[in-house]
């Protein structure tokens, strides 16, 4: 199980803290207003009212160990600034930050934030790519018990073919494609021989409960 924290409780975060914690991992939610703490209360494992601006707060926090801290905060670009600023020197390593524009986003990066979000432009993004140049991954029509996810191997794959590994009978998944980034490749439904490295990307379909199975070896 992963843990993860969420700072900014409006439409962004409470759903990307939802969504965090529907997927079984522990979620932190934080934000400053006291109805957006008590709206997200049941989606998350604790839910905190903090002004994650006062520095000695966010250290209290004791984030530094953390898989992950999302800043989702409003328009003021100041306060995601400086809430980047603390998780940083507070030691924690993977901080996304929500990005107005790309001023903004040079900003966070210089004082800590390791991912840049721009919710808006990657939505718009992808639903023009969608339709200008459709692929099997964007749309095979998926039942909601289903996923369609990508995942880095497990230590336990590194080394082992497709066949001798027997996804579909043990774990009940398919490996539909393989991103290979040594060197960058892309192979559509690879063969039963195909030997798994460290550096690829497993594209994997199957049941939610049975890629659960999967991230829990991760």
């Amino acid at each position: 199980m992963k843990r993860f924290a969420v700072i900014g409780l409006g439409n962004f975060g409470f759903h990307a803290a939802k969504a965090l914690y529907e997927d079984g991992n522990e979620v932190l939610a934080v934000d400053a207003d006291k109805g957006r703490v008590q709206a997200i209360d049941a989606y998350c494992t604790e839910a905190i009212v903090l002004d994650a601006t006062d520095k000695e707060a966010v250290k209290a926090l004791g984030l530094e160990n953390v898989d992950g801290v999302i800043v989702s905060t409003g328009t003021k670009i100041s306060i995601s600034i400086l809430i980047c600023l603390y998780l940083q020197e507070a030691g924690v390593k993977k901080i996304l930050a929500k990005a107005l524009d790309d001023d903004h986003a040079k900003i966070l990066k210089r004082v800590g934030a390791t991912q840049i979000i721009h919710p808006e432009r990657d939505m718009a993004v992808r639903i023009s790519r969608g339709l200008s140049r459709p692929n099997v991954l964007d749309f095979i029509p998926l039942a909601e018990e289903f996923d369609l996810v990508q995942v880095g191997p497990p230590r336990e794959f590194i080394g082992k073919n497709l066949k001798d590994l027997n996804l579909r009978a043990k774990y009940n998944v398919h490996i539909i494609a393989i991103k290979e980034l040594v060197p960058e490749n892309f192979i559509l439904v690879p063969s039963a021989s195909f030997v798994i490295k460290d550096s690829d990307i497993l594209i994997m379909l199957g049941k939610t409960e049975d890629i659960k199975r999967i991230k829990a070896l991760l």
